[in-house]
């Protein structure tokens, strides 16, 4: 007899339609374990044929909710992250949501993976940067899933709502500030992750000022930070030992310019008498790094409230503004050259 009724649905019938274990099936709907996207295709086309309603869905079936909201993200880890997910909290938690967030491993950034966090237990999700495969952010939003992207500007054709700050006229305004005040010529810039919406956007700002200062473009002078602290260190490290001359470095963000600083240091170079280093972000070690750090504030915690507040509101009343981009201001420290006030 066929069974028809979804409570008479059990996770074992699930898993043994779907050809796969139980323990697969739990992971992929408690949102423990990624799984592929094969499998997880196969799940919801399985779940969907023999309207099988998990008993955490069953429970807020009547309103279709589930009171949460997801932050997908690549990684956690360094100071960036902590203020982001401040400013999301403090928003998700004045709206009565609770907050679930999934990081990619660094190991599957490549890969196509379904994250443990989704439509089938949140009511929205936050994605930082490129941290979801395109083909599943198009078949969510073609579904009418929530969604808000932060540092990442939505595909062609998608009204994803976005929120970023603005690189490239600050990323111009502090390397300008490095070749008219301290009259840096060779100045290195630290690419972000490839792809990283960004860095490619503060590159672009790097590479402004120097045409509007008639400095030629060296592509040896570009090398990876990553927004890493030890591959900017290496990138500074090979620069020195192959004999690649600089007076400057705009390091791509606050965490790669700590590694920058190291390996000046390493390296007997003096700063600023020798190189400025400049980084990006205002990150809370920045005041406190030797020398301070000069960089760009880019208030990381407002763009966690204005991110979960756009997805708030495309929960609740079905609308947000399409694109959020806040101001960038230069914070001049010690670090490129300039004097304490």
């Amino acid at each position: 007899m066929t069974k028809t009724k979804s409570n008479s649905i059990t996770i074992r019938d699930v898993a043994n339609k779907a050809g796969i274990s139980v323990a697969t099936v739990s992971r992929y709907l408690n949102g423990t374990t990624p799984v592929s996207a094969e499998v997880a295709n196969r799940l919801e086309q399985v779940m969907a044929e023999l309207n099988y309603i998990p008993h955490s869905t069953a429970r807020k079936l009547a309103t279709n909710k589930t009171d949460t909201i997801g932050l997908l993200t690549m990684d956690i880890s360094g100071d960036f992250f902590a203020p982001l997910m401040n400013g999301i909290e403090e928003i998700t938690s004045q709206n009565g949501f609770d907050l679930l967030i999934a990081s990619t491993r660094q190991s599957q950034k490549h890969q196509k993976v379904i994250p443990s966090i989704g439509p089938h237990n949140t009511d929205g999700l936050l994605i930082f940067a490129n941290s979801l495969d395109e083909s599943l952010l198009t078949r969510y939003h073609a579904s009418g899933y929530p969604m808000v992207l932060i540092h990442y500007s939505p595909p062609r054709n998608l009204p994803i709502p976005c929120v970023t700050v603005e690189n490239r006229s600050a990323s111009c305004k502090i390397v300008e500030h490095l070749i008219e005040v301290h009259g840096r010529r060779r100045i290195v810039f630290l690419r972000g992750e490839e792809g990283q919406e960004d860095s490619y956007w503060r590159e672009m700002g790097y590479q402004l000022a120097l045409q509007k200062h008639s400095i030629p473009f060296d592509p040896h002078l570009v090398a990876p930070g990553e927004f890493e602290r030890e591959i900017a260190a290496q990138s500074i490290q090979y620069l020195i030992t192959s004999g690649v001359e600089f007076d400057g470095v705009f390091a791509g963000d606050d965490e790669a310019a700590v590694g920058v600083l190291a390996a000046l240091k390493m390296a007997g170079k003096r700063v600023p008498e020798e190189i400025s280093v400049v980084g990006f972000d205002d990150q809370r070690m920045s005041p406190y790094l030797n020398p301070p750090l000069t960089t760009v504030r880019a208030h990381t915690d407002e763009v966690g409230r204005a991110a979960a507040q756009s997805l708030v509101d495309l929960i609740q009343i079905g609308s947000a503004e399409l694109l959020t981009l806040l101001p960038t201001e230069i914070v001049i420290r010690q670090s490129c050259g300039c004097k304490p006030v």
